[in-house]
């Protein structure tokens, strides 16, 4: 089971309450942090998180790396780890990451091999990283032949979602946060679907009580996967919902695509396929169709994505089982579909994953 002792606080301006939150000993005894965050964020977060703490006494160090995907690799995890040897970081230090998915993601990792293990927060400064990559305990970095695939399960202490830092976020990281939120109620919640149907505009002007209520809904929808499956053995592989055909176009597109709108892709193939195989109505695809073009996420693949490399590509997903492709499928809207006692992938031929992706 997994470890669910720590706190996902959602709420506004939430720095001062990570400073008490270390002066009251919830990271034990250490009082040296690396702060580790991207260019993006650098200056809007991740330095005030550093003055705050540096006030209360702690001794704090800021590691920065180039903002984006093609960050996320063993060589900007070394660097990370090298710099820290070098301001003489040991055991006795906690990490904090500032920043969006890929942030949480290279810090969790660096934290969870540092010294065989040291405590770590998650500052959530995206609505992408609030809905997915901050929450469950998933760390890796990614490799010119997959993504995802190196890395390791470690929990964080806790994890603060701030709503106020998504009003510094360009519209399209809005909208690419909302991939992942649409992903969460098509598989888990029919009433939260229509609850985004509703209020579209509302999270793209960040009005609060709206993008706390989806916060919540995504932690919640997460939070019960990950509860009863932390190593994805089984039913945490319903929430690689559409990411089969998402995380591979991501990586075909050379990062051109951020990771919602490559998602928001694998997620029309997924319906597409879905509703050919009957797991749902012509209505309900249609209606996944049309929220995610609502919301400004893109629908069919672009013209200069080789169908061909995109198809090799399925086969370095993390759910391919003996050479053989495996997809989970959404049923209807709201529930995903079973295929046995705890089994929730589907293998399928390539043929017929190829003919739903050369029409789109």
């Amino acid at each position: 089971m997994v470890d669910d002792s720590y706190d996902v606080q959602i709420g506004r301006q939430l720095i001062p309450q990570l400073v008490r939150d270390m002066e009251n000993g919830l990271v034990g005894l250490c009082k040296k942090f690396a702060v580790v965050t991207d260019t993006n964020v650098k200056e809007l977060y991740a330095v005030p998180i550093c003055e705050e703490l540096e006030k209360s006494g702690f001794a704090v160090e800021l590691f920065v790396f180039p903002a984006g995907e093609k960050s996320k690799i063993r060589k900007t995890k070394e660097q990370i780890e090298d710099a820290m040897f070098e301001k003489e970081f040991r055991r006795d230090c906690c990490v904090i990451a500032v920043g969006g998915g890929v942030v949480s993601d290279l810090a969790g990792f660096v934290a969870g091999t540092f010294g065989r293990g040291v405590p770590f927060v998650n500052y959530a400064t995206t609505l992408l990283a609030a809905a997915d990559a901050s929450i469950g305990g998933k760390t890796a970095v990614d490799t010119e032949l997959a993504t995802n695939l190196i890395g390791l399960i470690y929990q964080p202490k806790k994890v603060y979602v701030d709503i106020d830092t998504w009003k510094t976020l360009p519209e399209e990281h809005l909208i690419n946060g909302l991939a992942e939120t649409v992903k969460h109620a098509c598989l888990a919640d029919m009433e939260f679907f229509e609850y985004i149907e509703q209020h579209v505009e509302d999270v793209l002007a960040c009005v609060p009580e709206v993008c706390e209520y989806i916060s919540e809904k995504n932690c919640n929808v997460k939070y019960q996967v990950v509860m009863k499956d932390e190593k994805e053995k089984n039913l945490r592989e319903i929430l690689n919902l559409g990411h089969t055909v998402g995380r591979a176009i991501e990586t075909v597109s050379d990062y051109r695509l951020l990771h919602g709108e490559a998602l928001s892709i694998g997620m029309v193939a997924q319906v597409t396929f879905g509703c050919k195989l009957g797991f749902l109505s012509e209505e309900q695809r249609d209606r996944v169709i049309a929220l995610q073009k609502r919301i400004g996420l893109p629908v069919t693949i672009p013209d200069y994505i080789d169908r061909e490399a995109l198809i090799r590509k399925l086969y370095t997903d993390k759910k391919v089982r003996d050479g053989k492709l495996r997809f989970v499928f959404q049923k209807g809207i709201g529930d995903v579909m079973s295929f046995g006692d705890d089994v929730y992938a589907r293998p399928v031929a390539e043929e017929e994953i190829r003919e739903i992706l050369m029409a789109m």
